[in-house]
């Protein structure tokens, strides 16, 4: 089932990401930060937060949002899911789900997703691949020399 996020989730959003092994440890802070603002106004500002929930137990989630200054671009800016319901399809699930959630709001709107070029995230972009993503820009050496920044976008108008 895929619900709200509630601000009691938050310990366990934190605990699964830093168990993908994927994000480092600030990008574990970050997101700290993103929830504690989203709970806090961002909710309010249109924000939205998504978990993939089997009663307690919480299996991923998605945190995505209106970019500011634009008519209709939209983030996906977490996705993650918990190592053990990795390949499961909740990923896609939670993926679809944003992506219906994004056009009852906004019809014809464009889905950005930022990821690394780094290997440890090779299955990522191929999911974002699998998914209709194609990537519309690559900025070297974005997050370090040698790990740039790969920016996949979506049309949602062609649903």
């Amino acid at each position: 089932m895929i619900r709200p996020t509630d601000p009691a989730d938050t310990p366990f959003l934190l605990a699964l990401t830093e168990q993908t092994g994927v994000f480092r440890p600030m990008e574990i802070q970050a997101l700290r930060e993103v929830l504690d603002d989203y709970h806090d106004h961002n909710r309010a500002a249109g924000h939205r937060c998504v978990t993939h929930a089997s009663g307690d137990r919480i299996a991923g989630f998605a945190y995505y949002a209106p970019a500011a200054m634009t008519v209709h671009t939209w983030y996906l800016y977490w996705i993650a899911i918990q190592r053990d319901h990795q390949a499961q399809g909740i990923g896609s699930e939670l993926l679809r789900f944003v992506e219906a959630d994004i056009r009852i709001h906004q019809p014809a709107a464009v889905l950005l997703i930022e990821t690394s070029s780094m290997p440890s995230y090779d299955l990522t972009r191929g999911f974002y691949k699998k998914h209709g993503y194609e990537i519309e820009a690559v900025l070297r050496d974005y997050y370090a020399p040698g790990d740039d920044m790969i920016v996949f976008r979506k049309s949602l108008d062609r649903a």
